[in-house]
């Protein structure tokens, strides 16, 4: 994905900083470069580091780590030469607007440093002509921008952290880390940029149809759907009992095997917070499935603390990925009074995997089963009401599978 300029476009935040932060937009490089000659630049590029304006005062004017410089560039696939009153004008937008779209991003402001290139003149270009050709309004174009940033602001904090510090491990004798980094990087870049397209354009088209079969306008953003929580149990005298090291493997083991059952039972992983997990499903069903699932296989691990799970089903608001309302509520508030190792359902859950015929009404509807064989999948014990922080009094049930299946 190459820019008019040749640049090459990077979905990653880097080691730079940016216009109203530490790299604006990384939408795509290039550009033609008569920009950057009709504002009277020199074409010096003035490194600013990860730190934003702190950044600017290391790897200024008075020169900086030349290995962390050619990173840079190589990660950016261009000079920087820009300050932000320049990228901005030279984007045809104003400085306010430019600055709301690099905060937006996640960006520090960095002042009047020149650290900006080219991809971020385009990245304006591009956000402000989708309002110009009101294909999207200003509060949109700005969403789009934070929810681009937040998502990927985290992924190229993992693979700084983990998967590069992994691959340069054990180092080459006679070379430091940071010098193995810079050919690693000009090996990997190229092929992970490829691999992240093609993720969220399988993400997108997934989500797409998940909308687009919504009965009416308000099920396109207000939707019903199945809502779950697991959440896992003693985690703080954990933090006080294991060393970082081991507490963070555990985290990691417990967010891996969670991520995996959620998409391979048709869920969708919606955030991880460290000892906690959201998701949510389409039917009341595949939600059930995957919360099961997840406490038979802790269940299994020796190494994992105990697990519970509380679901609930009805009207979700999504919001750049994120599920809010009620329903989300109930299913957290469920979880924080289930038993160890078990899963807790609202009324309205239980009521959905009845109306789909995962569930019987009652066990005697159950036992007058025409023909006698078993075609529930699950099994719905109704526990104590009991009243729940901020949502009244509710009616809870257990979930099971039918004959321990």
């Amino acid at each position: 994905m190459t820019g008019d300029g040749g640049g090459t476009s990077r979905a990653v935040e880097a080691t730079g900083g940016t216009p109203g932060g530490d790299g604006a937009a990384r939408g795509s490089a290039g550009g033609t470069g008569g920009d950057a000659d009709r504002q009277g630049s020199d074409g010096a590029g003035r490194s600013t580091g990860r730190g934003g304006a702190r950044g600017v005062e290391e790897y200024g004017d008075e020169g900086g780590d030349p290995i962390a410089l050619r990173l840079e560039a190589l990660i950016l696939g261009a000079e920087r030469r820009y300050t932000p009153f320049q990228a901005a004008r030279a984007a045809g937008v104003s400085m306010d607007l430019a600055s709301r779209f690099w905060r937006a991003m996640g960006f520090a402001d960095i002042g009047q440093a020149r650290a900006l290139t080219e991809a971020d003149v385009l990245a304006l270009r591009r956000l402000a002509g989708l309002v110009e050709a009101g294909l999207l309004s200003e509060p949109m174009a700005i969403q789009v921008a934070r929810s681009t940033g937040q998502t990927t602001a985290r992924l190229a904090d993992w693979q700084i952290d983990s998967f590069l510090e992994g691959l340069t491990e054990p180092q080459e004798p006679g070379m430091t880390r940071t010098e193995i980094t810079y050919p690693l990087v000009e090996l990997l870049l190229p092929e992970l940029e490829e691999f992240l397209i093609y993720v969220w354009r399988r993400q997108l088209a997934a989500s797409t149809g998940r909308v687009v079969q919504a009965q009416d306008d308000a099920e396109m953003v207000d939707r019903r759907l199945a809502v779950g929580f697991a959440d896992l149990v003693g985690f703080t005298r954990l933090t006080r009992r294991l060393e970082e090291e081991e507490l963070g493997e555990l985290v990691e083991a417990f967010e891996t095997t969670a991520a995996d059952l959620v998409a391979a039972h048709g869920g969708r992983l919606i955030k991880t917070l460290g000892d906690e997990v959201l998701y949510s499903a389409d039917d009341a069903g595949t939600a059930a499935e995957i919360g099961l699932r997840l406490i038979e296989t802790m269940t299994h691990d020796e190494t994992m603390p105990e697990l519970r799970v509380g679901l609930a089903f009805g009207t979700v608001t999504t919001r750049m990925g994120d599920v809010f309302g009620t329903t989300v509520n109930l299913a957290s508030r469920l979880t924080s009074i289930a038993p160890k190792d078990a899963v807790l359902v609202d009324g309205a859950f239980a009521e959905e995997l009845a109306r789909s015929g995962d569930a019987p009404k009652s066990e005697v509807e159950a036992a007058a089963a025409a023909d006698g064989t078993e075609k529930y999948r699950f099994a719905l014990q109704p526990m104590w009401q009991r009243p729940v922080r901020g949502l009244g009094v509710v009616e809870p049930w257990l979930l099971t599978r039918r004959n321990g299946g």
